[in-house]
């Protein structure tokens, strides 16, 4: 199942990591701002992100299979539309259509990870948003290449209808475990992690989750890296471009801005297991606050020596190194603080946050960088962000969740289903 779940998120990280190669076509074929365009993105960030919860709630009413069985289609539609469509309206639609069936995926195999893996949970979600983060390493190439000779039109239906067929496949196997499923040994693995990590002893409705403290302190530091990361996503090939690393090759005639995305997926992937495998054993808030404290300050160094191609390369790799694990630390304290029986649709509440982020991250940041006439305030801001998380993560949160999770046993009851 986690292999299943590894395979169909790779097939959508394309819609978007890969976004970025497109903003230049889309902004010179329709006539319109990069901020224009860069609302496409925001709208497909909030389309996979805001509905997870709904989706997540269905995928516990008809099973994985159906879910992403539907999802499948409106993956390929994203793609395939945004190829044929001539207007800004209607690149909004159908990339917000892509949107709805990527958080649909997204949101079911990160389910599969924390509900099959309770006894490795931080490893698990971070496995299988890795793949999410991965997954473009090995398309962005042919992705860019196809773009140059056949337009991004051509690059949009083909590939739109490879991703969706990877995720057909996958549907076909994909499935959760039984209810109240455990896995073998669980009561003494349970006592042995809760040594190192703070479990709750209840099972939250979503309903419960947002009435308690922990969760929006989580949603808000989310919010704030998430700012971060997307905005490097979304605004990487403009912020090349006007370094003109779009004219420096650098290997297999690969010029910056590819070879920088190329790296940057590849950190991106190996970054969530790695940092998930580390609040395993670290706790989570800890892991937190060393994790964003990293992200501030390969944000900075970046600033330093952003002119310079390698160095262009290399710490745009490192900056999403130290945001990408945001996507395992945070379902996995989710299901730590508020527990497995709803954790799909806890954290696909949680999930929300990321949408929320991409309402500045998009084009929020290119308005900012078209006034001030360079990216340095958004930087600024990115880095302002992920310090504020981190002393939330450690001065708050950490007290917080050991506090909450301390509460007496007695198991809440609550409607079938997430």
């Amino acid at each position: 199942m986690l292999i299943v779940a590894i395979i169909a998120m790779m097939a959508i990280a394309n819609l978007q990591y890969a976004w970025t190669f497109f903003t230049g076509p889309l902004t010179k074929s329709l006539g319109a701002s990069l901020a224009a365009v860069q609302v496409a993105f925001s709208t497909f960030v909030l389309l996979e992100t805001w509905l997870v919860p709904f989706e997540a709630y269905i995928v516990d009413k008809l099973g994985a299979k159906v879910v992403v069985f539907c999802a499948s289609f409106l993956v390929a539609l994203g793609w395939v539309g945004s190829g044929l469509t001539h207007s800004l309206g209607g690149l909004y639609f159908w990339y917000a259509v892509g949107g709805l069936g990527a958080g649909a995926v997204y949101g079911t195999c990160m389910g599969i990870a924390l509900k099959w893996f309770p006894d490795y949970r931080g490893f698990a979600a971070g496995l299988t948003a890795g793949a999410y983060g991965f997954g473009t390493a090995l398309t962005i190439y042919p992705i860019n290449i196809q773009i140059q000779n056949s337009g991004y039109q051509s690059a949009f239906i083909t590939w739109g209808i490879i991703q969706g067929a990877v995720v057909l496949l996958a549907s076909l196997v994909i499935q959760s475990p039984p209810k109240g499923w455990e896995p073998p040994g669980w009561a003494e693995k349970k006592l042995k992690i809760e040594s190192r990590v703070s479990m709750s002893r209840k099972s939250y409705t979503p309903f419960q989750m947002v009435t308690k403290g922990p969760f929006w302190v989580m949603y808000v530091m989310m919010t704030m890296v998430a700012f971060g990361g997307l905005m490097v996503t979304a605004q990487l090939s403009p912020i090349g471009k006007s370094l003109g690393m779009d004219k420096q090759i650098m290997i297999w005639s690969m010029n910056a801005i590819v070879l920088a995305n190329e790296f940057d997926r590849i950190l991106n992937g190996v970054t969530r297991p790695f940092w998930g495998w580390i609040s395993d054993h670290l706790g989570r808030p800890n892991t937190m606050a060393v994790a964003f404290t990293a992200e501030a300050v390969m944000i900075y160094i970046w600033m330093q020596f952003i002119s310079h191609p390698l160095t262009f390369v290399i710490m745009s790799g490192f900056v999403f190194f130290a945001w990408g694990e945001i996507y395992s630390l945070f379902p996995a304290t989710v299901g730590d603080v508020f527990g497995s029986e709803y954790a799909t649709t806890n954290y696909g509440v949680m999930y929300t946050a990321k949408g929320t982020a991409s309402l500045a991250s998009g084009p929020g940041a290119a308005m900012l960088m078209a006034w001030a006439g360079s990216w340095t305030p958004v930087f600024w801001v990115g880095i302002l962000c992920d310090l504020t998380a981190a002393a939330l993560a450690w001065f708050w949160l950490r007290p917080l969740i050991l506090s909450f999770t301390q509460q007496a046993p007695a198991r809440v009851t609550a409607p079938a289903g997430d």
